[in-house]
């Protein structure tokens, strides 16, 4: 038989609506939304007075289980997923890191497929990564989409950059098959010059890793991929963790220009961090050693202008290595530390306190962030990303009126700091719900691992 939940007297956040009343679930879907709904006999009831409906959210940015060759992420699909939880989010699209030279398309698929199974608390999916072109790959993207893979990552530095011309190529067939591209812009050439140069100066402090990657290098890049895109017939093109204005500017020029299909993510850490924090004594500026880097107070400003239309979703790039045992790599020289910080718990209680509570964006803009964009832009709307009938019961009931500080040691990624410690925040996740089940009550984890499921992903559907 299926158990009932009822959800009473909370501010339900619904796509254009900010309304008090009820939520009904039954199974794992939402059966009906409205003012004093009743309930079946047995079913089991939330009192939610003064308190927050929002649909839970979805990080389309993690990097869980990630082996970046020397040292693997902290977390797996299972701590990962947890603390995602706990800071209200119920679904995730991970980003697989590359696998072996010249491997198919869907070698890396099929080993998060693994690394997934029997742990995620949440349900999941996973982003597709290119890391070389050629007919094989390309005819593969349109294959992997039937099964629910319909986003494709490509990068513009690391070992497996790609040559803008396998970049149009990618694009051109992300047009035919109505996938979406998304993009770690910055230029390669730059950065590996600046890195050199610094090492042989003796540069190698934590403080030289912006420097090494400026914000004119990531501008560069998304200018490119903004013009590559629209060259193949404006494919759709997602840019990843945004962390400058100039990048924003271009975006925004772009959109002026007609470009449709141009969307664009940030993070908390570029919202509410700067690069004062790489000037920390000691080494503890690697704890910050991400990339893109944590940029100016101006830039920061400019992204939160940015909020209110011309950025589209608030994911976390969660990324997690241990500072004392993996970060510290980089103390003689920050080239050798893993990049990459934990905040996957963060995210939503950080955007609600410095967002919402601080009248810097909407109560609705906020879900549209987190949740809802999220979903319609990587193929799960509306099962998720939205309270209504018939949806996922994926649901987070936030109290305002809480106030934490942010800690490492009441955090649960499996990490020994956290980027934003005795950082307070006012509003916070204290029930979790997917899809009908419970899974964090009144701030207390209560779920099994493997619970959370694969999603096979449709098509992305257009925001403008």
């Amino acid at each position: 038989m299926e158990t009932t939940m009822l959800i009473k007297g909370g501010l339900v956040v619904g796509e254009n609506t900010e309304t008090p009343g009820d939520v009904y679930i039954r199974g794992e879907r939402i059966v009906a939304v409205g003012k004093d709904l009743p309930a079946d006999k047995g079913a089991k009831i939330i009192e939610a007075q003064g308190k927050i409906l929002i649909p839970g959210g979805i990080d389309v940015h993690t990097h869980l289980d990630l082996d970046v060759g020397f040292t693997r992420a902290s977390d797996d699909f299972y701590t990962g997923t947890v603390a995602a939880a706990l800071g209200g989010t119920t679904a995730i699209v991970d980003h697989p890191g590359f696998g072996p030279a010249g491997c198919a398309l869907d070698h890396q698929i099929k080993t998060y497929h693994r690394l997934a199974a029997g742990k995620a608390v949440i349900d999941y999916g996973f982003h597709g990564v290119i890391q070389q072109v050629d007919p094989g790959i390309l005819e593969q993207m349109a294959v992997l989409a039937e099964e629910g893979i319909t986003s494709y990552k490509v990068y513009l530095t690391y070992d497996y950059k790609l040559s803008d011309g396998d970049v149009y190529q990618v694009l051109e067939q992300a047009q035919k098959q109505g996938l979406m591209i998304a993009v770690h812009p910055e230029n390669d050439g730059v950065i590996g010059y600046l890195r050199s140069r610094f090492v042989k100066e003796g540069k190698t402090a934590a403080r030289y890793h912006p420097l090494s990657r400026p914000a004119a290098a990531e501008a560069e890049a998304i200018n490119r991929m903004l013009l590559l895109a629209n060259m193949a017939g404006d494919a759709p093109l997602y840019i990843v963790h945004l962390s400058n204005k100039q990048g924003l500017t271009f975006i925004q020029d772009a959109r002026k220009r007609g470009q449709p299909h141009l969307y664009a993510e940030t993070c908390p850490q570029y919202l509410l961090l700067d690069d004062r924090m790489y000037e920390q004594p000691g080494y503890e500026g690697l704890k910050y050693l991400m990339c893109p880097p944590l940029r100016k107070p101006e830039d920061r400003a400019g992204l939160w202008e940015g909020l209110a239309a011309d950025i589209d979703t608030v994911a976390t790039d969660h990324c997690p290595f241990f500072f004392e045992t993996q970060k510290i790599r980089g103390k003689d020289d920050f080239t050798q530390c893993p990049s990459g910080a934990p905040g996957i718990e963060e995210r939503i209680p950080l955007l609600f306190s410095e967002g919402v509570m601080q009248q810097r964006i909407s109560l609705r803009r906020f879900v549209d962030l987190c949740s809802t964009n999220p979903a319609k832009l990587f193929g799960m709307y509306p099962q998720k990303g939205v309270i209504r009938e018939g949806s996922d019961a994926d649901i987070v009931i936030i109290d305002p009126e809480v106030k934490k500080v942010l800690t490492q040691r009441t955090l649960h990624a499996r990490v020994d700091y956290s980027a934003y410690e005795g950082w307070e925040v006012q509003g916070y996740p204290t029930w979790v719900i997917s899809r009908g089940e419970v899974i964090v009550r009144e701030g207390i984890f209560a779920a099994n691992p493997g619970r959370g499921r694969f999603i096979p992903r449709k098509r992305m559907q257009a925001l403008r």
